[in-house]
């Protein structure tokens, strides 16, 4: 066996970008009656869809967002990647030694990766093969995102590797029937957070993007081996 995809989570994987986003998340939220830090923010809804957080906050609220909480939160999260983002280290070196065909899958909009992924200087390595949560009906942890994102790339799900920094984005993979690693090298894990994601399901963890290619020859390996076994 090997793998002949590799799906990228977008943000906390390609560009640092989760930091930068729950201080936004936080700031615009509790602007509007809803008071919440930017830890809080992280520790609820990483990983996940924007929509499937605003219908919980309006659910607790008891009432809809404004109209244009929208356009405020993308606004004051445009500023700030303008200001801040960058890519996370290494990651054009870990493309450039991957032989497998790439894209992203993540919770973003499109919107929000053209404008991150081109601040980092990444957009064209992976367009057109950028696909996000409004997309398909549930976003992380359900496996819908990363089964489109195979279906669309022509993958069957088992040669699949997902590269997440979420534990939503490890269920998620795990769901759809796909091989993950877990990346805690972004600016936002802390101490421990290696534990947190193998605890989430992933066995192989690592914090440095220039350990991904040999990552990768490793796991074919081992799938290679554990084929061979299966054959005797």
């Amino acid at each position: 066996m090997q793998l002949d995809l590799i799906i990228f989570d977008c943000d906390g994987v390609l560009v640092d970008s989760e930091v930068i986003s729950c201080r936004a998340h936080a700031e615009v939220l509790s602007r509007h009656g809803y008071p919440i830090n930017a830890e809080q923010v992280f520790r609820r809804f990483l990983g996940r869809s924007t929509r499937q957080a605003n219908l919980e906050i309006e659910a607790e609220l008891g009432r809809s967002l404004p109209d244009d909480y929208h356009a405020q939160l993308q606004d004051e999260l445009f500023r700030a990647f303008e200001a801040d983002l960058e890519a996370v280290p290494h990651i054009a070196r870990a493309l450039d030694a991957i032989a497998q065909p790439v894209c992203v899958a993540s919770s973003g909009s499109q919107q929000r990766m053209r404008v991150s992924l081109g601040r980092a200087g990444l957009y064209d390595r992976f367009a057109p093969n950028i696909f996000s949560a409004s997309q398909v009906a549930k976003g992380k942890p359900a496996p819908d995102l990363f089964l489109f994102a195979a279906a669309q790339m022509k993958v069957p799900p088992g040669r699949c590797l997902v590269i997440e920094d979420s534990i939503a984005g490890i269920a998620g993979a795990l769901a759809a029937g796909m091989t993950v690693l877990g990346f805690h090298g972004g600016s936002h894990c802390r101490p421990g957070y290696a534990e947190e994601l193998r605890a989430a399901g992933t066995h192989i963890t690592f914090g440095d993007m220039r350990q991904l290619p040999a990552l990768i020859a490793q796991i074919e390996q081992n799938q290679r081996l554990v084929a061979g076994f299966s054959a005797l």
